[in-house]
This record gives structure tokens, sequence and C-alpha cells, in this order.
């Protein structure tokens, strides 16, 4: 499945015009002529609805803009671009200067709201639609119900207490209502998840692949729970997709990040994308990172050769293990050839907007068309390797916990994943195990959008956002690059003024 590679309906709803889109682009039914009234009658007009619950997924609102920003607020990366107030809603995270009107938090907010209440509408409407088969009404509920949970996910860790809706607002006074605390949106969070991996098939072919599955639901329910610090929880959900899900690791790393690979045998849920719509566009169906991370004017893509954003840090780079063949993938170095064709034959030792010559290559396929803002290369949400660094964290440095490490360590180094090494193996002797794990999910995970959520995690002790943002910081000045350091009111985001200033029952986040 993808929000582009099945059925395509736009339809009016409750809450306004939803759209979802699809493969058929041309053959869009007119919205003035479905309503809430007329439509959830049929099984299609049920998938429909689902298929509008997953497109915010490819938005401004989560993987084509907002959640870029979660890896600049970290350790792994800065804005870039071209200088000046180019990004300035990245300079405003990268800084920790953060107003109330930033546009990533904003578009984190709305995006996140629209994709969970079309989920809430599927969630009251598809029960009652007759004569659907059962299976597949049961799926369409399982789907609603992970994507709801995966939207309440993002903005509970990125937002604090959220207003919680669990279903659909009929008027103002259930839509203008207070946030609810962090540990009730959780509870929901972990309800419907649960739900879903009863709901949910194991795995989809054909035209469905790409949607929700069981073990989807159950991978981000185990990294529900280790964001809640629930160890025992997190380690029994990773247990179960490791030895259930018949998932397995790829030999090599970057055979992630490969678009003939998409869904493939290490995917546990991936945000769909494909080519040749977009334009100058990040509301559409295309991944616009492949132009806004490549190198800035190097001819390397589309639209002027890439914009040079999301610029990796070099005590990132520097901080790679050698062997490790995670940076090959990750990163553009001075040296690095590019295509043929390309308006400068490699990656300079400086270059606009990155001073020490390192860019963003994970995400990188080219001159994909002619459609600038536009990649179909797939976003891993989920993925077996996070799952098993999930069960590591859970289960601490025990047989069990080291060994689900290293079998990361082993891929990253190019060694069978099943066979110890005492050169790549952490062990019981590792001093600070935790960390130990935090570090590998940084080089394993670097540009999936984790990082500043991982350091939240741990706020409070030497692992987490302040002291490690504090050092980081501390270590660009002496290279000259001013950076600003969080403090405690960094830990969240700032509601939306623009929400502020709607909903009189809101209270804004400490400090902003």
């Amino acid at each position: 499945m993808t929000i582009s590679k099945y059925a395509c309906g736009t339809f009016l709803l409750s809450l306004g015009l939803l759209t979802g889109c699809g493969e058929k682009f041309l053959e869009e039914t007119p919205s003035d002529q479905i309503t809430d009234a007329n439509f959830y009658r049929t099984q299609d007009d049920a998938i429909q609805a689902v298929t509008a619950s997953y497109s915010e997924l490819t938005k401004e609102g989560q993987y084509n803009l907002a959640l870029w920003g979660m890896d600049m607020m970290a350790d792994i990366s800065t804005t870039g671009g071209g200088g000046g107030s180019d990004g300035i809603e990245y300079i405003q995270l990268d800084d920790y200067n953060i107003p109330t009107t930033n546009t990533v938090a904003n578009r984190l907010w709305g995006g996140c709201f629209i994709g969970l209440q079309r989920a809430n509408i599927v969630l009251q409407k598809v029960p009652n639609i007759q004569g659907m088969d059962p299976a597949i009404q049961r799926r369409c509920l399982g789907e609603a119900q992970f994507l709801r949970a995966k939207y309440y996910f993002d903005l509970v860790r990125a937002f604090g207490d959220v207003p919680l809706f669990t279903t659909p607002p009929t008027g103002p006074s259930q839509v203008y209502i207070p946030r609810t605390p962090a540990a009730d949106v959780y509870r929901q969070i972990e309800q419907d998840l649960t739900d879903a991996f009863g709901n949910l098939e194991a795995s989809y072919s054909g035209a469905d692949l790409g949607r929700a599955t069981k073990w989807a639901a159950a991978g981000l329910l185990a990294k529900v729970y280790i964001t809640e610090g629930k160890k025992t929880e997190a380690a029994q959900w990773a247990r179960q997709v490791i030895t259930g899900s018949g998932k397995s690791l790829w030999p090599n790393y970057g055979d992630n990040f490969k678009i003939e690979n998409e869904n493939g045998r290490e995917s546990l849920f991936e945000v769909q994308y494909v080519s040749g719509r977009n334009g100058y566009e990040r509301n559409n169906v295309g991944f616009a990172g492949n132009e806004f991370f490549a190198p800035r004017g190097s001819g390397t893509t589309p639209a002027g050769g890439g914009y040079g954003f999301n610029i990796p840090e070099p005590d990132f780079v520097s901080g790679y293990e050698a062997g490790d063949t995670r940076k090959a993938v990750t990163i553009w170095v001075p040296g690095d050839p590019y295509p043929a064709g390309s308006a400068t034959p490699a990656q300079l030792p400086q270059a606009p907007g990155s001073p020490f010559g390192f860019n963003c290559k994970k995400w990188f396929i080219g001159k994909v068309n002619t459609n600038i803002w536009d990649s179909g290369l797939n976003i891993p949400v989920l993925r077996l390797a996070d799952v098993y660094l999930i069960l590591a964290e859970a289960a601490g440095p025990t047989t069990e916990g080291l060994e689900a490490i290293n079998k990361v360590r082993r891929r990253a180094f190019g060694l069978p994943i099943n066979t110890p090494s005492a050169a790549r193996d952490l062990t019981a002797a590792t001093s600070d195990f935790t960390g130990a794990v935090l570090r590998e999910r940084k080089y394993e995970l670097a540009f999936e959008f984790d990082r500043w959520f991982d350091l939240k995690r741990y706020a409070g002790t030497p692992n987490g956002l302040i002291p490690r943002m504090t050092q980081q910081s501390a270590f660009l000045r002496t290279l000259g690059i001013q950076r600003g350091v969080p403090t405690e009111r960094n830990l969240v985001l700032p509601i939306p003024q623009s929400e502020m200033d709607a909903n009189p029952a809101l209270v804004q986040n400490s400090g902003y």
C-alpha cells in the first residue's frame, strides 16, 4: 500500500475537506458530490477513508518537513542551507530559540491532528457499514487504530500534554478542550496499538503492500513502552516482533535505503512515496529530502543541484568507528564522487552551507525525474534494527540484550550477524551500557528523525538532552560555530500560537 499506490478518494467529512491521494490521480470524484451524509456506505468507501488517514504521513506535518528538525535539535546535524535566514524555522530549532510561531511546530501539530481525526472518523463510521467483508472491516479498524496511535505518539513526545480526541468533534465545545495529561494519552496509544495488533494482518502483498501490519503495531508498541520507561513491556513486545514477524536484517546496511528494497525484509512500516507528481510541493506524494539534503549547488539533483540542508556535524562524522559501513551510506564526505553529469565531480572540502564538507547522503537518489522536489524513496518509520536496539535497551547487559545490540553492530561492520565477534561485540563489562545503546541508535538510525526523542527520554542523566547538547554546543564553539544550549523548556516544543489563540482552554508549555 501507499498513500499513492492504490485507490484515491477525495471526500467531504464532518471536519472539512480531507484528501487522500492515490495512483488513479485523474479519476478523482468531484468533492461537491461526496459528503459525510452519503459516504461510508460501501467497503470501497471504508478503504478510501483509511487511505486518507495515511496521507498526512507524507506531508509537511510529518516526514516532508516537520520531523526533519528532530535531528537538527540533537547532536547529529545542523541547519545548513543558504545561510542568513534560509530555513529560519530550522535555525530556531537548532539554536533552541523557538518562538510559539515556529512553523515546524505548527505543521507537526496540525498534520498530526488532521491525520488522527481522519482515523477517528474511520473508527466511528466503518463499524456501521453493512455488507463489508469482516476481515476487511477489521483490517480497516486496525489501520485506523495504528495511525491514531502513531500521530498521538509524535504529538505527546513533541509537545507533552495534548488534547485527546477519540471521537470526531461535532461542534466548538468538543473542539476547544484542554490538554490531556501525557500519561493518559500514552494509555490510549497503548490501547490502540494493542487493539491494532489483534485486528491487523501479519503481511500483505500486491496493491496492499505497505499497509500497517500487526508487526508494525507490535514494534511501535515496543517503542512506546521504551519511551515511557516501561522496560519489561518493551522487551516483551520487541521479542514478539523478533521471533514472530519473519523479518530479518539485510546483510548490508545500505540495502535498507534502496527503492528496489522498499517494504522489504527488515521493514516493519514505511511512509510510502512515489515520484512524478511534486513539482515544488511538499504536500504531495514524493519525498522532498532528495533535493533539500543534497550538497548545495552540486548539480546532483533536478533543482539547481541540491539545497544543502540537514548538515552532519563534525563530531558526529568523526564519531564513526573505523570500518563502520554505515558512514558511507549516511554521509557525503570530501572526495566522494558524484554521479555522472553533476555540475562538479565530487564532494568538496568546503561547500555552500557546509563548511566542513559534509552532507546527508542517506536519502539521495539523484536526478530521479524533472519534478524537482520529488523522490519515490520510502522513509522507514520502523525497521527491525530499531526493535533489536529497543530490546537491548530494555533487557540491559544480559545475554539477550548484548546479543540484540551485537547483531546490529556486526551488520554495521560487514560481519555475519549471528557469529560472535571479539573485535566488535559489546560485553557485560561495557561501562554505561545504556549510553552504548543510545550511541548505537545514533549511528544506526541517523537521519531517520529519532535522535531528539531518544535524548529526551534520558533527560536528567548524563546521556540526556541538556547535558549532551551543552557539551555539543561547547565543542561547536571551538570550531567557530555558534549554537544555543537547551534548557528545561526545550524538552518539549511550544504549543503553536495559532492554536493558543483559537482555543482558550489550552495552556502553553512552561517557559514559552
